[in-house]
């Protein structure tokens, strides 16, 4: 396994996560009409770190910004 292919798709898969983890959060916090104060933030952030959990799963299968969505885990044929 290439070290640099490893690093750049660490960083994509990361970055990935992150956003994604971001944008299920925004999206709970925005799904509910009551006070900020009254939000459930063991819960959100439960599903924002199970989104960015399967967010880097499926990375394993490429990620777009990765030298043509390679991973260095995908088998090669």
């Amino acid at each position: 396994m290439n070290k640099d292919a490893l690093k750049r798709w660490l960083i994509a898969a990361g970055v990935r996560a992150v956003k994604t983890a971001a944008q299920t959060a925004v999206t709970l916090i925005g799904s509910t009409a009551v006070a900020i104060t009254s939000l459930d933030w063991g819960q959100i952030a439960a599903v924002a770190a199970c989104t960015a959990v399967v967010s880097v799963l499926t990375s394993i299968a490429g990620v777009p910004e990765v030298e043509e969505g390679t991973s260095p885990f995908a088998m090669r044929h």
